[in-house]
């Protein structure tokens, strides 16, 4: 749909939000085995005047916190005299998930963002999805969906979109995050299902499961600040440029190193993600320290992805690494140089601990 045009709107949603309007809502997705409602936190801004409707979504992946932490300072941080439009705040959407703290749907294993957009008559996890996409994604005009890092991994700050459709990449470049990961997405996942119903959809990725990292999550509430600004629902407002950009779709630029042995990992790479060709990347060794294998840069890149697990067996991924041109790999250089870099330092609780 396109807002943008129209008179302010009501927002229906079970409940009516009127224009002017702030509501905070429980809205019920499901029912537990003792037939309690399962009810997923909802904020919905409607703005004095009117503009696009802009969905935030996260806790897809119940260990995913980072996310949830986004939406919460979004939720609270605007109220409908700041903007044009509507923000529909998703707080958390799979509360299974989220109280067992586990990525996927309890009991079996469902992962909700392979289920969009679910069905009315299926399993727990495709009839949430279905509630979720149904009442409130398919009212909105574009939006964003918050993740990080599965377990024993950590990931760099950056959005995932499929830069071959121009309302995606226009909403990719105005979150303004500097590393772009192109592609359609997988079949179910909410990004990919949204955009090709006319919603256009970015990931965000940011950091690692089970806990808030502060610095990740004030860059992702300036990215947000940022395409509020683009789609004129923060009129007004700057439009953040990153300072330098790598996108990357192609298997020739981005690769993820697998362990061709098994053994104990030691990451030697750090405190920045930036390696050079041939670079020690992480050593892995047998038990008795006898034999050691070294894993080393195949080309001037980016570490995007990590292993945090210091145990690996044949075929484990050890780092997801993008290839940078020299322009791009001298600019991060430079910033490292200045401290303008400390957002995406190896160590410490912004990548990974010391």
């Amino acid at each position: 749909m396109d807002n943008s045009q129209a008179d302010s709107e009501v927002f229906h949603c079970g409940e009516t939000v009127e224009p002017g309007e702030k509501k905070h809502i429980r809205y019920e997705v499901a029912e537990n085995y003792l037939g309690d409602p399962v009810e997923i936190p909802v904020t919905i801004i409607n703005g004095e005047q009117p503009g696009k409707t802009v969905f935030f979504s996260a806790g897809i992946h119940g260990d995913e916190l980072n996310g949830v932490k986004v939406v919460q300072e979004i939720a609270d941080r605007y109220e409908p005299e700041d903007i044009h439009g509507i923000l529909v705040c998703l707080h958390v959407c799979n509360i299974p998930a989220y109280e067992a703290q586990q990525r996927y749907t309890p009991v079996y294993d469902q992962d909700m963002n392979r289920s969009f957009p679910g069905k009315a008559r299926s399993n727990t996890t495709e009839r949430m999805a279905h509630r979720i996409y149904n009442r409130f994604i398919e009212q909105c005009d574009l939006g964003i969906d918050f993740h990080t890092s599965t377990r024993n991994r950590t990931t760099i700050y950056h959005t995932r979109a499929d830069l071959s459709d121009p309302t995606v990449e226009r909403l990719a470049r105005a979150f303004a995050a500097n590393v772009i990961l192109y592609g359609e997405g997988d079949a179910g996942a909410l990004r990919t299902v949204a955009t090709a119903d006319g919603i256009p959809t970015i990931t965000v990725e940011m950091g690692r499961a089970h806990r808030f990292q502060p610095i990740l999550i004030d860059m992702a509430l300036d990215g947000v600040e940022s395409v509020l600004a683009e789609y004129a629902v923060r009129p007004g407002e700057p439009v953040r440029w990153p300072g330098w950009f790598k996108t990357t779709s192609a298997e020739s630029t981005k690769r993820w190193l697998r362990a061709d042995t098994g053994g104990l990992v030691e990451m030697q790479w750090g405190p920045y993600p930036l390696v050079r060709e041939g670079e020690t990347i992480c050593t892995i060794s047998d038990h008795f320290a006898t034999e050691k294998h070294i894993v080393n840069a195949p080309f001037d890149g980016l570490i995007v992805g990590s292993l945090e697990n210091p145990v690996a067996a044949p075929g484990h991924p050890l780092c997801h690494i993008v290839q940078l041109d020299e322009w791009t790999v001298e600019e991060i250089q430079r910033e490292i140089n200045h401290q303008e870099f400390d957002g995406y330092r190896a160590h410490g609780d912004t990548w990974k601990d010391e």
